[in-house]
């Protein structure tokens, strides 16, 4: 397409100016035009919204064609930000991050059903389409629709009259078009044609923020929100960031793979490849992160499992830049000593420091942070539209329209979430001064995991005890590490010897695994509403407005961080989410909340007392 068939057909730049966000959803990409054109126009305008999405569906197979290098220099920013070959969401930010290209990445009418998003102009180029295509094409282009919305159709002229009528349907006015292969419109409803509003922002529009904790989830929401331009008061009950389990001296990042390309794939895979997005920022900048660079190695559980694992790995096409499948001898060659079975190789997967981490973001956030430290959070209310956050004597530590709750084991007490869905799981680290693992090359993870840290030393873990207080360092944890280890890593002398220290951290953990991110429930309108909530889906419940999670982490926090923030950051700003809707309710802070509703085990008598007194 040529460069005014997306910027004329939506009245651009004229319609973005003074925005604050201007989302684009673009079902016609290609690399290198329209995309393009619409980030130089923006960048010339002085009048520019803030914040330009462009939110693109494309195939599989448009990822193996990257655009051609011919010396624009927001090309070649494109091409170096070219995502991995695989599937899901893909968020590639520029410009500071004040212009982002989200590629949903998938076939047409699935992905489009799983986009979250307000879109301000909706651009489709189509070959032709039966009438029951049309509807849902126009159906789905209707349920993202903002207010106003301009949308452009480029089809053949003797399916015009097919456009115009489930354009109509789905709520838009259709007007005459100067281009025979255009059908163009406006969404403008006479009737109710949505069950859900797209996503608004949250609040008012001021731009200020408590966020509770400062260890990997805390730090990377306030880098994510002061990008954004808002202030934020961090408040952390240590006297430094980043100490419990982001304290510890390194931590491994990798996706799982799996199977079949499950829930929990699928997350992993974006959280991961998020933070690689975050952490390459950062490094550009400037920041020091101590991060691993050869790759990860996972040894399989089993060697019917490692056979199962290659043949998803074939069977899904991944490139090798994501995951490679390894025997026992190709393991034992890339790890650099001698492994109990074959598993796979993560090339970009890796260590790195959880405290070097937090201290680059609160850098990158310094000017517009206000450090609480040696703070405990005793008791959150919201009043007249603000949180206000206290302390055990009563005192008020600060106030804000938005609150973030990212301190892990402590966030479900001060939210009051039914039914105590978190638990801790203590954890102890060993670290090992023996040379005989001073051959090891790559982070090796399976049963335990190996960390090679220089210098003779290595770190190995961890312990997983449920329910476990005890902040104390035991023997028997420390042989218990040995014996995982020794699982993966044969013919080693280990003893307990070897051990020279070790660290006690605790995690936070769901009874399904999965993170709590997003925006908490009004659990008080909920009981009230209890009958007819049991049919609800995740859309449906009441929501805290300007109270959200981000915790419950458990073992993955390097993973989820990153992820967690642009989620939450995006549900406060009514910006287009970073991930999948399915996978948004798979970590809905509210999804236990949802099935006791289900399940007719919520009535009035049943939840806390709402949080706001």
């Amino acid at each position: 397409m040529t460069e005014p068939s997306l910027l004329a057909s939506h009245d651009l730049p004229a319609r973005w100016r003074n925005r604050r966000v201007f989302t684009i959803v673009d079902l016609s990409f290609t690399p290198g035009e329209d995309f393009l054109a619409a980030w130089q126009r923006w960048l010339d305008d002085e009048a520019r919204c803030e914040r330009l999405h462009v939110v693109a569906v494309a195939s599989l197979a448009a990822l193996d064609h990257p655009p051609a290098n011919t010396g624009s220099s927001l090309e070649a920013e494109l091409l170096r930000a070219w995502p991995m070959r695989v599937p899901g969401l893909h968020r590639l930010e520029f410009a500071a991050g004040r212009v982002v290209l989200t590629l949903a990445v998938g076939e047409r009418q699935e992905m489009l059903s799983k986009l979250w998003l307000r879109a301000d102009a909706l651009h489709v180029d189509v070959n032709g389409a039966h009438d029951s295509d049309a509807r849902m094409l126009c159906k789905s282009l209707a349920r993202l629709a903002g207010d106003d919305a301009t949308v452009c159709i480029t089809a053949p002229a003797d399916t015009h009259a097919t456009f115009e009528g489930a354009l109509a349907a789905a709520g838009f006015t259709c007007h005459a078009s100067d281009a025979n292969d255009r059908v163009t419109g406006r969404f403008a409803p006479r009737w109710r044609v949505r069950r859900h509003e797209p996503p608004r922002p949250d609040g008012d529009g001021a731009r200020a923020a408590i966020v509770v904790g400062a260890g990997l989830a805390g730090c990377a929401m306030t880098s994510r929100l002061t990008a954004r331009g808002f202030r934020v008061t961090l408040i952390d009950r240590h006297e430094q960031p980043a100490r419990d389990a982001s304290g510890n001296p390194a931590g491994v990042f990798h996706p799982i793979v799996w199977r079949d390309d499950s829930v929990a794939a699928r997350l992993t895979r974006a959280g991961f490849l998020c933070a690689l997005q975050r952490w390459l920022s950062l490094e550009h900048a400037g920041h020091a992160l101590h991060r691993s660079s050869a790759g990860l190695l996972q040894i399989a559980d089993t060697p019917e499992d490692a056979d199962a694992l290659a043949a998803a790995i074939a069977r899904f096409a991944y490139p090798s830049e994501y995951v490679q499948a390894l025997t026992r001898s190709e393991a034992s060659r890339m790890a650099g000593v001698d492994v109990a079975r074959g598993g796979w190789f993560f090339p970009h997967g890796g260590a790195i420091s959880p405290a070097s981490l937090c201290a680059a973001q609160l850098a990158e956030s310094a000017g517009r942070t206000v450090t609480r430290m040696n703070t405990e959070v005793a008791r959150i209310a919201r009043e007249d539209g603000l949180w206000r956050a206290f302390d055990a004597s009563g005192d008020e530590i600060a106030r804000a329209p938005a609150m973030i709750l990212a301190n892990a084991r402590d966030a479900a007490r001060l939210a009051g979430l039914h039914g105590q869905p978190t638990r801790i799981v203590r954890g102890q680290l060993s670290m090992l001064a023996s040379h005989d693992l001073n051959a090891l090359r790559v982070p090796v993870i399976g049963e335990g995991y190996a960390v090679p840290l220089g210098a003779g030393s290595t770190l190995i873990g961890a312990t997983y005890d449920i329910d476990d207080p005890d902040p104390q360092m035991r023997a028997e944890g420390h042989v218990e590490n040995l014996e995982r280890v020794a699982g993966m890593l044969p013919g080693l002398p280990f003893t307990a010897n070897t051990v020279h220290g070790g660290r006690v951290a605790f995690r936070c953990v769901t009874s399904d695994r999965m993170p709590m991110i997003g925006q908490l429930a009004d659990e008080a309108a909920a009981r009230r509403d209890a009958r007819r909530l049991s049919g609800a889906w995740p859309l449906d419940l009441p929501r805290m407005p300007g109270l959200y999670g981000a915790f419950a982490f458990g073992s993955r926090g390097l993973i989820w961080a990153a992820l967690a923030a642009e989620l939450v950051a995006a549900q406060i700003e009514g910006e287009p989410w970073p991930i999948e809707r399915d996978l948004a309710e798979a970590v809905d802070p509210a999804r236990f909340l949802l099935r006791a509703l289900r399940h007719g085990e919520i009535g009035p008598d049943e939840l806390s007392p709402p949080v706001c007194g």
